[in-house]
């Protein structure tokens, strides 16, 4: 048998020194743009990219923007009903509008209404609820479109149209309008659920959480006799699914 190899052995040596020498040339090479860059990684075909993000199909109901807006703007879509929404400033900015201590929006719904027969006077679009607050002034703006027009507006919630509005500075006008406090809504929710649960169409579907209503039925008064217990009422033609996650084998439903 050959006789292996004997290891070198360092001994008493736990590190040493490298001394390595690089020669790199002044202004010779050229940097590759961020363009460059891309194409190489793409031909290498090794690189994991993040799926694009759908697109924001969201509407707001008053200035028919898609999807969320600028912060210092319309700002984000809050939810009024079933596929309906409308930008946080959109909303506040409604001359119907008034905001609580707690930071619900109401007439919202008033307010929409309005818009619906009012056109802007800047795009001619329907939708416009910010009114000017001079007295016996028309002029009613989409809040994005105010802000283009350049009109003016006060802390105290008020507008004034870039005709009636002050020549000098003001103390009390808004520079910002971005809003991070918690703002919502007031609306039924009772009322908006039975809304959701009985259109016919079954484009939508209502659940807590495991427990999933596909029809809501219904049930008369000559069957409430019939049709209820002690503890629970089961309406005629009701239907739903109920979740259940398996005992025995993990991440796994029934």
């Amino acid at each position: 048998d050959e006789a292996r190899p004997r290891l070198k052995k360092w001994k008493g040596v736990r590190w040493k020194r490298l001394r390595f020498l690089f020669t790199i040339q002044k202004g010779g090479a050229k940097r590759d743009g961020e363009k460059e860059i891309a194409e190489f990684i793409d031909k290498l075909g090794t690189t994991l990219r993040p799926e694009k993000v759908p697109r924001d199909l969201r509407k707001c109901c008053f200035c028919h923007e898609e999807g969320d807006g600028a912060t210092d703007g319309p700002a984000r879509l809050l939810n009024l009903d079933l596929d309906l929404w409308v930008h946080l400033n959109c909303a506040l900015w409604s001359t119907e509008v008034y905001e609580t201590q707690g930071g619900a929006l109401i007439n919202v719904e008033v307010a929409l209404h309005r818009g619906l027969l009012t056109k802007c006077s800047l795009c001619q679009k329907t939708g416009a609820t910010n009114s000017c607050n001079r007295i016996r002034c028309p002029s009613v703006y989409h809040f994005a479109c105010a802000i283009r027009a350049k009109c003016m507006f006060f802390k105290d919630k008020t507008m004034l149209c870039p005709l009636h509005k002050l020549k000098g500075p003001c103390e009390q006008e808004l520079s910002s309008f971005t809003v991070f406090r918690r703002v919502y809504i007031e609306r039924d929710e009772v009322k908006q659920i039975a809304s959701i649960i009985q259109r016919g169409e079954r484009l939508h579907m209502f659940r807590v959480g495991g427990l999933v209503f596909h029809a809501i039925g219904q049930l008369l008064p000559h069957q409430m006799a019939d049709f209820h217990s002690v503890t629970a009422l089961y309406p005629v033609g009701y239907e739903a699914t109920r979740i259940y996650w398996s005992l025995r084998t993990n991440n796994r439903r029934c």
